[in-house]
């Protein structure tokens, strides 16, 4: 999740008991700001358990030794109600919270950038935050996609396409609103699943696959009229891409 240096670990970055995350809303009148995701207790725990994820994954382990290190003598289910899945959502919001600051550094004064490559910049900063997690990013992936996950894995993709439109400087309040999101968001986790398989130097061929996308949905765009048909040509095109890689979906 990054793009060059990208957003620090949440781990070394967030205050464990002091302050609630404050979680972006969606950039519009029809969506109002939700409470911050985590409790102070949580927060600690998760901050803690960060460091914990290279060695023992999103795993129960890591929020226990995660709960040691940040004072508590063991989990309570009233504390981390998610488990694994709460430390999954802490990389997702802290990330992509982060975003708003590497926005300010990457074009600070700058008005001559376009949308369109703002989009592409800050994209690549998000998936190059996954870089301290990505050996364990595939299991993350399987625990996201569990029944009772999913809908709060969706909601946070959704934020984060529309918090990377919203910095990009995407002023557009017509239906192309929901069609730029719902693409975006499909190039991003087919992006975010190919860079799980990447071994190339400073993941080259993720940035190629990430800009071929964006491109074929930018040529594309005038001409696919539906929501529907817009993402499923998104999602189908990194799909078919991903599966000539190896990578089993």
């Amino acid at each position: 999740m990054k793009y060059g240096s990208g957003p620090s670990s949440p781990g070394e970055i967030a205050p464990r008991r002091t302050q609630r995350f404050v979680q972006r809303s969606y950039h519009s009148d029809n969506h109002p700001s939700p409470p911050g995701p985590f409790g102070d207790a949580e927060k600690a725990i998760l901050a803690a358990a960060y460091k914990h994820i290279p060695e023992h994954g999103f795993s129960q382990r890591a929020l226990g030794l995660g709960a040691r290190d940040a004072g508590y003598l063991d989990i309570s289910a009233t504390v981390v109600p998610e488990g694994p899945f709460s430390l999954i959502k802490y990389h997702l919001v802290s990330q992509r919270e982060a975003l708003a600051e590497r926005n300010e550094q990457l074009f600070k004064e700058d008005n001559t950038t376009s949308v369109a490559s703002r989009v592409e910049a800050l994209t690549w900063e998000r998936l190059m935050g996954n870089k301290e997690v990505l050996d364990r990013w595939q299991e993350a992936l399987a625990i996201m996609a569990q029944p009772s996950n999913v809908p709060a894995s969706f909601k946070e993709l959704a934020a984060l396409s529309d918090e990377i439109w919203f910095l990009a400087g995407d002023k557009a309040v017509d239906p192309s609103w929901y069609t730029k999101r719902a693409s975006l968001s499909m190039i991003y986790s087919t992006s975010e699943l190919f860079m799980t398989n990447d071994r190339s130097p400073d993941f080259a061929e993720t940035r190629q696959f990430l800009q071929r996308r964006l491109g074929e949905v930018k040529s594309l765009g005038n001409l696919v009229g539906s929501l529907g048909q817009y993402a499923s040509f998104t999602l189908n095109a990194g799909v078919n891409v991903l599966r000539s890689k190896g990578v089993r979906i």
